[in-house]
């Protein structure tokens, strides 16, 4: 294993939180707020571990396959832990337990919170809280491709471990190109999201702490009600806006190419918004009666949709409140999940759409033992190694699922409570039902069960596999 591009990388990173860390402190200036001077602290620490690990330059700059899991589940582990420091700092989250399951729930843009009174923060914070979320949304290793200079091998390594899906297509044959492409599209919706709020008259800072929130589909609100004190019309624009941050980018740059046939013919994003418009008509029907007028149901309805599918994380109701079956397709959303090659988490669309795939072949294959069918996707025969991994996944999941739900239920809570928990923080969706409702938080927990919950967010960002390879012995012996 390369060591010293590892470090390298791993300083980069820090470098990079550091002059991030000082974006918040622009906020203390203008709000006439003391917290930003815990922010230049906290930046100068990352600063100087930064130089500490750089302080020989690699002579080998390429990034191998496990060198990519291990730098990027490193760095993710280091930023987190950096980034909790100023809320210890301020004294507004005092525990580093509690600070660090913040972060991570910002950075892996899960949104899960253990604060009863958010809008108690500094809008220092308040901003480190939401801006945490855009980090984390598209990938900080995904940016750092586009400075690094890293061989273009290298460079995919990297950013197949970090993106969420089970694979990582290629815009262009370039990828520091394909990060940028990534990052203009990420940023251009960003910013339109900001300025329909604007005109609606939306606070500016809430505007803008929204707005980050909702593209890295993080769900971390600036009002104890999230978003239900928002007027209908920035609900709605809300909604729209996580549902897009939901759909995989490639569509948008099929769209930017001018190839719309192609775009509108992709199959993961014609089943997500099949799977959205499905959900938001059977709640609908089934929470009849619990709003006063239609237009009211059909908003809530789809928010929660949009917000859960897309595992953002927001709320304008107690969601908790509803019928079973209202819960249930909840909670279904929660396990399916964004489209893959998007800032949402989940399992992914493409991988429920290739399971199906895969359980039609095998009925086919029983009935008729002579056919031989290929699964397709988009037109394209679906690899073996691709189904091979998916389905490794799958096994890793439910094994990962299992271990932290039983160690959780050590705190003597619900089954619907644990369940959900889990569910919410392994897809990077934060609220959950019963004690982890969207009116509630997870304070409750035990240390021990926040730092499974913690594992079970990273583990959720980075598809699995990175945080499970530093937990093998076999990845740190050195030949």
């Amino acid at each position: 294993m390369n060591y010293p591009m590892i470090r390298y990388i791993l300083s980069h990173t820090l470098r990079l939180e550091a002059a991030l860390m000082l974006l918040p402190c622009i906020f203390s200036v203008i709000f006439h707020e003391s917290e930003g001077l815990y922010y230049i602290a906290t930046a100068a620490i990352c600063l100087m571990v930064s130089v500490a690990l750089s302080s020989s330059k690699p002579k080998n700059f390429e990034v191998y396959n496990k060198d990519g899991f291990v730098a990027v589940a490193l760095c993710w582990l280091a930023i987190s832990a950096l980034g909790a420091v100023p809320f210890v700092m301020t004294k507004e989250i005092p525990n580093y337990i509690n600070a660090l399951f913040e972060i991570v729930s910002g950075f892996t843009t899960t949104g899960a919170s253990i604060l009863f009174n958010v809008e108690g923060l500094s809008h220092t914070s308040l901003f480190w809280r939401s801006f945490s979320h855009w980090i984390g949304g598209m990938g900080v290793l995904v940016f750092l491709l586009i400075l690094m200079p890293v061989k273009t091998g290298s460079r995919m390594n990297l950013m197949k471990a970090e993106s969420p899906g089970p694979s990582v297509s290629k815009f262009v044959p370039r990828v520091r190109e394909n990060a940028r492409i990534l990052y203009q599209i990420y940023l251009v919706l960003t910013v339109c999201e900001l300025i329909l709020l604007l005109i609606t008259r939306m606070n500016w800072f809430d505007a803008l702490c929204i707005s980050v929130g909702t593209a890295g589909t993080g769900g971390f609100g600036v009002l104890n009600s999230s978003c239900g004190d928002y007027t209908a019309v920035q609900q709605w624009i809300i909604t729209v806006f996580m549902i897009a941050f939901g759909i995989n980018f490639s569509f948008y740059y099929l769209i930017l190419c001018k190839k719309v046939k192609v775009a509108v013919k992709m199959q993961e994003v014609r089943g997500y918004l099949l799977i959205i418009f499905s959900a938001i008509v059977l709640l609908v029907w089934n929470n009849r009666g619990l709003f006063p007028g239609l237009g009211e149901n059909v908003r809530a309805a789809a928010f929660q949709v949009g917000s859960i599918i897309t595992t953002t994380g927001f709320s304008t109701v107690d969601f908790n409140q509803w019928p079973e079956l209202s819960k249930m397709i909840l909670l279904v959303l929660m396990l399916i999940g964004a489209c893959a090659g998007s800032t949402g988490g989940g399992m992914k669309v493409s991988r429920i759409i290739l399971m199906l795939k895969s359980v039609r072949k095998e009925v086919q294959s029983i009935a008729h033992p002579r056919s031989v069918k290929k699964i397709k996707m988009d037109g394209q025969v679906v690899e073996d190694e691709v189904l091979r991994t998916l389905n490794v996944f799958i096994i890793t999941y439910l094994i990962i699922f299992g271990i932290s739900l039983l160690i959780i239920s050590f705190d003597e809570f619900t089954l619907e409570t644990n369940f959900s928990a889990v569910a919410a923080t392994l897809n990077n969706i934060g609220p959950g039902l019963g004690l982890v409702g969207p009116t509630s938080n997870y304070i409750f927990f035990s240390p021990i069960s926040k730092i499974v919950l913690i594992f079970d967010m990273l583990a959720g960002r980075l598809e699995l596999f990175p945080m499970l390879l530093l937990m093998l012995p076999s990845t740190w012996k050195t030949k």
